[in-house]
């Protein structure tokens, strides 16, 4: 996809699975189970998508999956699979090494979406990417690093820590155009500030979901994940959100879904859902 003077495109990092009851708030497992079924632990599986933006002058990764650090019991917990897919072998299938990545757009700061992002090498932590900027709300990341014990086990500092550290974090302020046709849209039901990339050049428009809508099946507005810490502030942000969504037919980026990368939404006489699959 080609949008504002941007080649755009999804880097699969392998998934992990979690609880589904979790994944789909009040929703029952009788609605939810028939889109997303659950394995013999109650978890549905999640795909770990990223994006790359790029042109000739930069190459944005827009997040980086859960990363390869995670210890044995962990992994097994969120069965977190690398079989297929891992992030530095996905992009250098596209011709591009870490060293090429000039910018790293972070939604948020849990382990799945900011595990990539740094890795051990002779017991040291090290940035995976070693020449970018990591672009961070100011909020999240200060939640990041005081978070409550409702959310604290989604935040592991060995994943964003060693960013200040090296001097590569740029605190961002609130919704604004970090580059041209790319702008990041903030919201607070998830988690404080977390990020949401749009590109858009005026004819079509991209946006990125993050954990507003994880998977295709959480378009529709009571779907909303347990694992919000404001799941009423989710349901304002997507009633306000996807009528114009709607309206200007734009391409939604789902960083969860494990059966489809993109899509449109559409307006029914049963409200939001799924319009047309997109590839991406």
């Amino acid at each position: 996809m080609h949008i504002a003077g941007y080649e755009i495109f999804t880097v699969e990092t392998g998934y992990v699975s979690l609880d589904g009851g979790a994944m789909f708030g009040v929703v029952p497992k009788t609605l939810w189970s028939k889109t997303n079924p659950a394995d013999e632990y109650n978890r549905i599986q999640l795909a770990l998508r990223t994006m790359v933006i790029r042109n000739e002058t930069h190459t944005i990764l827009v997040d980086t999956g859960v990363g390869q650090k995670m210890n044995e019991k962990l992994s097994k917990i969120y069965n977190v699979d690398h079989r297929e897919y891992e992030l530095v072998k996905g992009l250098k299938e596209k011709g591009i090494s870490p060293e090429d990545i000039t910018d790293v757009i972070v939604t948020h700061l849990h382990f799945d979406h900011v595990g990539g992002a740094t890795y051990y090498e002779n017991g040291e932590l090290k940035l995976t990417f070693p020449n970018a900027r990591y672009h961070v709300q100011g909020e999240q990341w200060y939640w990041a690093n005081n978070p409550s014990e409702k959310d604290r086990a989604s935040y592991m500092p060995e994943n964003f820590k060693p960013i200040e550290e090296e001097g590569k974090l740029v605190e961002l302020e609130g919704p604004k155009e970090i580059f041209p046709g790319i702008e990041v849209l903030v919201f607070y039901g998830h988690t404080s500030g977390m990020q949401l990339p749009k590109i858009s050049d005026g004819k079509q428009t991209l946006l990125y979901c993050a954990d507003l809508m994880p998977t295709a099946s959480h378009i529709p507005l009571p779907y909303i994940m347990a694992y919000d810490n404001n799941p009423l502030v989710t349901l304002e942000e997507k009633k306000r959100l996807l009528p114009k969504i709607v309206e200007e037919n734009w391409t939604l980026v789902f960083e969860h879904d494990p059966f489809r990368a993109a899509g449109t939404v559409e307006l029914t006489d049963k409200g939001f859902r799924l319009g047309k699959e997109v590839q991406i």
